[in-house]
C-alpha cells in the first residue's frame, strides 16, 4: 500500500489589509516532511507513506495568488513524482482564501485528484473552523475535523484521517461523504467545545460513529472572516452507506441548528472602555482582557494600538498589552537602548483601515533580541497544533513603558498564547492587574491561570460584531444576521 501525503494549511481573513505572502510560510519538503514531528504515527500504520510538500503559515489576510500557485505547483510536481499511489492524505486547515479565487481547497483537491486518478482514495483532515463546499467534498473520499476549540486534538485528527485511509484501502472500501450546510455564521469565541452547547454537540460525534457503516462524523463551525459562499457551519458524515451518512448528517445539522440560541462567549464581554472599568474595579488580582477585534490567530494584523490609548486614558493600574508588531518601533528602541525615553508613533502601520498610530513618549524597559531567550525559558509556542520556537515568529522584541502600561512590541506579528511567551520577555502576567492579549478566546494555558477573563468587542479585521463587516459574498439569509428570515430546518438546505 503506497500513500502520498502533504498539503497547504493556512487561515486567511477577507477583511485584513495584510496579505499573506510566500515568505510567511514554513515549507517542509520530501525528507524534511518525513522526519518532522507532525506525523509521528505514520510508522505505526501498515503502508508506505511518500512525502510531498507541506506548507504552513500563521493566520493572515488573503493569500497572494502567485504564492498559492507556487506552492500548489510544487506539491503537484512532487505528487506526480511519487508515481502510482493507492491513496493521498491531505493536511489542510480549510479556510484558505486566495486573492481573486473562491474555494481554494476545492481547487487544490481537484488538482491532486487529476494526478492520483479516480481509483485512489483521498483523505483530508481539517480544522473545525474550515469552510466546506460540495465542490470540495466531491473530490475527496474521507474527511476528519478537530473536535476541540481551543484546539487540543490536532495530532489525533491527523492520525484519525490517516488510519481511516489505510483501513479503507486495505478493506477495498469506497466511502461516501455527505455534507449538510447550516446557515449559521458564528465566531470560534461563541462555539468553544469546552462549554455548552459546544461540549454537548462535539461529544456526540463519537456516539454517531458507533453506528454501523459510519466512519467519521465532523461538525464545522466555519471561518466567519472569509467572505465566500462556503462560509457557514456544516455537518459532514463519512460512511460506507450513503443513505446512512445522509440520515446522520441531517440529524447532526438539526442538532446544531436547534442549539443556535445557546451559543455564547463564555465570559463577560463588552466594549473596550467598559472592560477596562470592570478590570480596574475587579476583586481579582489579575484580569485578562481579549482584544478580540485585532486577533492575529483569526488573521488580523494585531497592530491596532487602541487598547494602549484607552489604558493610558483611564490611568489604569499596572497593565500589559501583548503584543503589537511594529518593526519600526523595535528598530528605534535598539538604536537608543534600555532605559532611554523616546517619542514614537506606536502601531497602526499595518491595519490603517481600523487603527491609526498612537503618538506617545515611552521608556524602553527591556530588549530581547531574536534567539536570545534560553532553553530554560521554555521558549516554545503553539501554532495551530504545532510547537515552534517563539522567536521564530516574533523576531526581536522590546517592552515599552508608558506610565503603568507595559507594551510588548515585536518585530514580526505574533500572538501571545502561552505563559512562556510572557516569560521570554521577562514578564509574569500574574504580577499585573490587567493583561490585554490580542486573542479571541484564551488559549488553554492562559485560560487555566487567568483569575478572571473578559472579552472586549474591539475594532479590527476580526471584529466579532459581524454587522460591522462588509460582507458581499456569503450566502443569505444567514443566522444570526437574518434571523427573522430563517424559521426552520428546511432553510438550512441551500446549495453550498
Amino acid at each position: 500500500m503506497r500513500i502520498a501525503y502533504g498539503g497547504i494549511s493556512v487561515e486567511n481573513g477577507s477583511f485584513s489589509p495584510l496579505h499573506t505572502t510566500l515568505d510567511d510560510f514554513v515549507v517542509l519538503r520530501g525528507e524534511e516532511l518525513s522526519t518532522s514531528e507532525r506525523y509521528p504515527f505514520l510508522n505505526e500504520l501498515e503502508a508506505d507513506f511518500a512525502p510531498t510538500l507541506f506548507a504552513r503559515s500563521w493566520p493572515g489576510g488573503e493569500l497572494e495568488r502567485a504564492a498559492y500557485e507556487t506552492l500548489k505547483d510544487e506539491l503537484l510536481e512532487r505528487l506526480s513524482a511519487c508515481g502510482s499511489v493507492d491513496g493521498l492524505y491531505l493536511d489542510l486547515h480549510g479556510a484558505m482564501k486566495v486573492v481573486g479565487m473562491e474555494d481554494a481547497e476545492a481547487d487544490l483537491a481537484s488538482a491532486v485528484r487529476e494526478i492520483v486518478g479516480s481509483d485512489a482514495l483521498i483523505s483530508a483532515s481539517m480544522d473545525l473552523h474550515g469552510n466546506i463546499s460540495q465542490a470540495y467534498i466531491t473530490q475527496i473520499d474521507l474527511l476528519s475535523a478537530y473536535r476541540t476549540a481551543p484546539h487540543r486534538d490536532a495530532l489525533e485528527t491527523r492520525e484519525r484521517a490517516c488510519r481511516l485511509l489505510v483501513d479503507a484501502i486495505a478493506g477495498g472500501q469506497r466511502p461516501h461523504i455527505v455534507c449538510k450546510p447550516i446557515p449559521i455564521l458564528l465566531s470560534g469565541e461563541q462555539t468553544r467545545t469546552d462549554m455548552a452547547p459546544g461540549n454537548r454537540l462535539w461529544a456526540s460525534l463519537p456516539e454517531i460513529e458507533k453506528q454501523p457503516e459510519i466512519l467519521d462524523a465532523s461538525l464545522f463551525v466555519g471561518f466567519a472572516w472569509v467572505d465566500e459562499p462556503r462560509s457557514h457551519a456544516a455537518a459532514v458524515v463519512t460512511a460506507l452507506d450513503e443513505e446512512v451518512a445522509e440520515q446522520a448528517a441531517v440529524k447532526l445539522a438539526q442538532a446544531y441548528w436547534d442549539a443556535r440560541n445557546e451559543f455564547h462567549y463564555g465570559v463577560e464581554y463588552g466594549q473596550v472602555d467598559q472592560c477596562i472599568k470592570w478590570a480596574i474595579s475587579a476583586a481579582e488580582p489579575t484580569v485578562f482582557i481579549s482584544d478580540s477585534g485585532d486577533n492575529p490567530t483569526a488573521g488580523a494584523t494585531g497592530d491596532i494600538p487602541y487598547f494602549v490609548d484607552r489604558l493610558v486614558a483611564h490611568r489604569a493600574p499596572k497593565s500589559i498589552v501583548a503584543a503589537i508588531p511594529d518593526a519600526e518601533t523595535v528598530a528605534a528602541c535598539l538604536s537608543v537602548g534600555i532605559g532611554a525615553t523616546l517619542h514614537l508613533k506606536l502601531g497602526g502601520k499595518l491595519d490603517t483601515l481600523h487603527g491609526t498610530p498612537f503618538p506617545t513618549e515611552a521608556t524602553v524597559y527591556s530588549i530581547i533580541k531574536e534567539g536570545q531567550a534560553g532553553s530554560d525559558q521554555m521558549d516554545w509556542t503553539q501554532v495551530e497544533g504545532d510547537l515552534v520556537k517563539g522567536d521564530e515568529l516574533a523576531g526581536t522584541q522590546v517592552v515599552l513603558q508608558i506610565e503603568n502600561v507595559y507594551i510588548i512590541v515585536t518585530e514580526r506579528r505574533k500572538p501571545f498564547t502561552t505563559l512562556a511567551d510572557f516569560k521570554r520577555v521577562g514578564l509574569d502576567p500574574l504580577d499585573f492587574k490587567i493583561v490585554v492579549v490580542k486573542l479571541g478566546y484564551l488559549f488553554p494555558e492562559l485560560l487555566r491561570i487567568a483569575p478572571r477573563a473578559l472579552m472586549a468587542l474591539s475594532p479590527g479585521a476580526s471584529d466579532l460584531d459581524f454587522s460591522r463587516l462588509p460582507y458581499q459574498r456569503i450566502k443569505r439569509p444567514m443566522w444570526p444576521m437574518d434571523a427573522d428570515e430563517l424559521l426552520n430546518i428546511h432553510d438550512l438546505c441551500f446549495d453550498s
